[in-house]
């Protein structure tokens, strides 16, 4: 049986998860803090690794890709090829665009840290840029891609909800709130899958942040 290892706190963690419940894989959640991962698996103790009876696989898109590879039914991309690219280009602005820059934000947002003036100064307009350019690609027609749940959608239902909590804590404003976001984030809440994932990452969260004052105190 597949293993996937990380935590259920971990937005990246809970893309996969997300992928292989929409997929009915059967597999086995194994707790890895960061700190505490195998260095054969995840060279660079990074989270989510899957061990698959073939192996081991990093980086939660190549897991993405493996899925959609080793079990394409239901599939999670389009059989179109020019389809098939729009999914992974939505997948790159929503990780590489939104998420990865307001992620600096999330030290100040949701863990008690601050970040400085001039660093928040910064990611706003690059912030509002890269929404805009976002805007263009994503239908919300009713999901990221148009009519079918995909991979895009894996990645959109953890890390949207993150980019609107961060910049609305941080500068006052959600950033995302000139997009059909809630309403989406909504539509797709409803699926059990998300629902899993959402609940889960509840409970866990609450253990790491726990952890995280334990190490501190």
């Amino acid at each position: 049986m597949l293993k996937l290892c990380g935590f259920a706190a971990s937005n990246y963690h809970n893309k996969v998860k997300l992928a292989l419940l929409e997929k009915g894989v059967p597999f086995e959640e194994v707790l890895a803090w960061i700190g505490e991962t195998d260095p054969a698996a995840s060279p660079l103790g990074k989270v989510p690794y899957a061990i698959t009876d073939e192996g081991p696989i990093s980086e939660s898109t190549v897991i993405l890709e493996y899925l959609e590879d080793r079990y394409p039914t239901p599939p999670l991309m389009p059989a179109n090829a020019y389809e098939a690219a729009k999914v992974r280009e939505l997948v790159r602005y929503i990780e590489l665009h939104l998420e990865l820059v307001a992620r600096n934000l999330y030290p100040e947002a949701f863990f008690g840290g601050k970040v400085s003036d001039g660093l928040k100064d910064k990611l706003k307009p690059q912030l509002e840029k890269n929404v805009a350019g976002f805007a263009k690609l994503a239908k919300f027609a009713p999901f990221m891609a148009g009519e079918a749940f995909t991979l895009a959608d894996c990645a959109a239902a953890v890390h949207l909800p993150l980019v609107s909590s961060a910049t609305k804590i941080v500068y006052g404003e959600d950033l995302l709130a000139a997009l059909p976001v809630k309403d989406y984030l909504k539509r797709v809440g409803e699926r059990p899958s998300v629902q899993q994932v959402n609940a889960d990452r509840k409970v866990n969260t609450d253990v790491m942040l726990a952890r995280v004052a334990n190490k501190a105190g």
